[in-house]
C-alpha cells in the first residue's frame, strides 16, 4: 500500500475539470494554486484517477496562532515564552461533485492529518488548524474531533490527538 492516498499536484492533473460546487474552492484549484505552490505559500495534494482527473484535493501550509487563541485549559500547559505558536494550516479541502458520497472527504482529511503529523516531527507544529468555509464544513470537522478556537471561526486538532489517531490506525493494520 502507498504511504499516502494523495500525491503532490503536478501539471498532468486536470485542474480545469474540477468542480466541487463552491466557487472559491473551484477557482483556487483551477487558477490560483500553481502560483501559491511556486511562491511556497501552500503545498497541494490531490487524489486522482488514471485519467489524471482530480477527485479531491487539500492544501497544507505553515502558520502561527497567538497564545490567546488557544483555549485556557491547553494554554496553561504551554511555556509562557511563546507568544506565537507553530501550527499546520489545512487551508482547503474539497471533493469533486462527481465523487461526493464516497467518503473521500474523510480519506483526504486523514491523509492530510498524517502528512501534518509526520512533518511535525521535523518542523514544530502543535496542532492542525482549519477555517471552515460554512456550517456544513464545521459539522464535518467536528465529527473528527476538531475544537472551536475561541473568538474565531477557526477550529483545531492537537498533534497529540492526531498521534493517537495514527497509532490507532497502525494497530488496525
Amino acid at each position: 500500500m502507498d504511504r499516502y492516498l494523495t500525491e503532490p499536484l503536478n501539471p498532468e492533473h486536470r485542474r480545469a475539470d474540477f468542480t466541487c460546487g463552491i466557487p472559491s474552492l473551484d477557482n483556487y484549484i483551477q487558477k490560483q494554486v500553481g502560483q501559491d505552490i511556486k511562491r511556497k505559500l501552500a503545498a497541494c495534494f490531490v487524489l486522482s484517477n488514471e485519467k489524471n482527473e482530480i477527485k479531491g484535493y487539500y492544501t497544507l501550509s505553515n502558520a502561527g496562532i497567538t497564545r490567546e487563541q488557544i483555549p485556557e485549559k491547553i494554554r496553561k500547559k504551554l511555556p509562557r515564552a511563546y507568544y506565537s505558536l507553530p501550527v499546520t494550516l489545512l487551508g482547503r479541502l474539497a471533493v469533486d461533485e462527481r465523487y461526493k458520497g464516497q467518503g473521500l472527504g474523510k480519506l483526504l482529511l486523514i491523509d492530510s492529518l498524517k502528512r501534518a503529523f509526520e512533518a511535525s516531527g521535523v518542523i514544530g507544529s502543535m496542532t492542525v488548524v482549519v477555517d471552515p468555509i460554512d456550517t456544513e464544513a464545521v459539522s464535518f470537522y467536528q465529527r473528527f474531533g476538531f475544537i472551536q478556537l475561541p473568538d474565531s471561526g477557526k477550529m483545531f486538532l492537537p498533534m497529540k490527538t492526531i498521534e493517537l489517531l495514527m497509532r490507532g490506525s497502525d494497530d488496525q493494520k
